[in-house]
C-alpha cells in the first residue's frame, strides 16, 4: 500500500533580481526583474508502507523542497501529492498528528530551556496521554543516551546531543510518517554513527515509513535500501543503491600484480593510470573496453594477480552530480534513461 503518492508535482519561485549601486537600487523601487526558479519540476513518486528511502541530489537539487510540500509547509504551483490519503498543504491537524519532520539546519527546541520543557510543550500540541508520553520518551531518550541531559538547557548541549534531542520531540507522538532533512549534518563519525543505528532500530520495530536527505553516504548505505536521485528538480534515478552504478559509472578499475617486478610500459594503451605503488597498478578502463583489455593484458604479459572492480559509489554519485554544470535537466535525464527523446 502506497503512503506517499506523488504526481507531477512542480514548486517555481519568482525571485528578485537586486541589482549593484545605489542608483539601480532605487530604479528597482519602480521597475522590479524576477528570475524564475523552478525548485521542483513534475516529479512522480511513490513510496510504501514501512519503506526507509534515501532523497540523493546535489545542493539546489530539490530534496528539501520536496520535504517541504510533503509537510505542508509551502505550496505547490502544480502537480497532487497524498500522505497517508492526506494531501499536505490543507493542514489538517488529524495529518499533522501523524508525521514528523525534523531538518538538521532547523531547532524546534526552546533554546535557553531544558529539552525536557519542550518535550512537555510537544505533548500538550500533540494531546499525547500523560502515560504513553512517559514511556515513549524514556524509551527513546535511553535509546539515544540522553536521559540523564533532560534537565540541562539545550544550549549547553553539544551538536550531536542536541540533535538526538529534536530526534526525541520529533517521534514522541509516534508518527507514522517522517521526514529527516540532513539529521547528521556537521555532527562527527561517533554521533553519525549512534544516530544511524538509533534510526535503523527505531525503523525496524516500528515500521515508520521514513524519507531521509543527506550528503554523507555512509548515512545512506546504512539505513536505506532504495534510493532516489533529484536533479534539477527532477527525478532521474530511483532504485537500489548498488544499481547507482550500473546505471551511471561508466568505468571499471582494473587493479594487477606484475609477475617477477616486471614495470609495465604500455598502460597507456589500456586505460588511464590512476595509482601506481609498486608492485600494485591500478588503473581506469571503459566499461565496455574490459574484455578486451584484461584478454590483451594476459596475453601480452606476466601477471601474478588481478581484480576488476567498480569505483567507489561516492566517486560514482559525485561525478553524477557534476555533470549537472553545463547540462540541462533534460540532457541528464536522457543521459540516465529516464525519458527517450520528444
Amino acid at each position: 500500500m502506497a503512503v506517499i503518492e506523488i504526481q507531477r508535482l512542480t514548486k517555481h519561485y519568482r525571485v528578485y533580481q537586486k541589482q549593484e549601486g545605489l542608483l539601480a537600487s532605487l530604479r528597482g523601487l519602480f521597475h522590479r526583474e524576477y528570475r524564475l526558479v523552478e525548485a521542483v519540476r513534475g516529479i512522480d513518486l511513490q513510496v510504501e508502507a514501512g519503506e526507509f528511502v534515501a532523497f540523493l541530489g546535489p545542493n539546489g537539487a530539490g530534496k528539501t523542497t520536496t520535504l517541504k510540500l510533503l509537510a505542508g509547509i509551502i505550496t505547490p504551483t502544480s502537480g497532487t501529492a497524498q500522505v497517508l490519503g492526506y494531501i499536505p498543504w490543507k493542514r489538517e491537524n488529524a495529518y499533522r498528528r501523524r508525521f514528523a519532520l525534523v531538518m538538521g539546519q532547523k531547532n524546534q527546541l526552546w533554546w535557553d530551556l531544558p529539552a525536557a520543557e519542550s518535550f512537555r510543550l510537544h505533548q500538550q500540541i500533540y494531546r499525547i496521554d500523560p502515560q504513553e508520553f512517559e514511556r515513549t520518551r524514556d524509551e527513546l531518550t535511553t535509546m539515544l543516551g540522553v536521559r540523564h541531559l533532560l534537565k540541562q538547557p539545550v544550549r549547553e548541549l553539544s551538536l550531536g546531543e542536541r540533535m538526538k534531542m529534536e530526534l526525541v520531540a520529533a517521534l514522541l507522538h509516534s508518527p507514522e510518517v517522517l521526514f529527516l532533512d540532513e539529521p547528521t549534518i556537521g555532527l562527527d563519525v561517533v554521533a553519525q554513527y549512534n544516530i544511524q543505528q538509533f534510526l535503523r532500530e527505531y525503523q525496524r520495530s516500528r515500521k515508520t515509513t521514513i524519507i531521509l536527505t543527506s550528503h554523507y553516504m555512509k548515512d545512506v548505505a546504512a539505513l536505506c535500501r532504495r534510493v532516489v536521485i533529484i536533479v534539477l528538480g527532477r527525478i532521474i534515478y530511483d532504485g537500489s543503491l548498488e544499481g547507482i552504478i550500473d546505471r551511471f559509472s561508466r568505468h571499471k578499475i582494473i587493479s594487477l600484480l606484475p609477475a617477477n617486478g616486471q614495470n609495465f610500459s604500455d598502460l597507456e594503451h589500456y586505460g588511464e593510470l590512476i595509482e601506481h605503488q609498486p608492485p600494485w597498478v591500478r588503473f581506469r578502463v571503459p566499461r565496455h573496453r574490459v574484455t578486451d583489455v584484461l584478454s590483451s593484458i594476459l596475453q601480452n604479459h606476466s601477471v601474478n594477480d588481478l581484480s576488476v572492480e567498480d569505483p567507489p559509489l561516492e566517486q560514482v554519485i559525485a561525478e553524477v552530480f557534476s555533470s549537472v554544470n553545463g547540462a540541462d535537466s533534460g540532457e541528464i535525464l536522457a543521459e540516465s534513461g529516464q525519458i527517450g527523446s520528444e
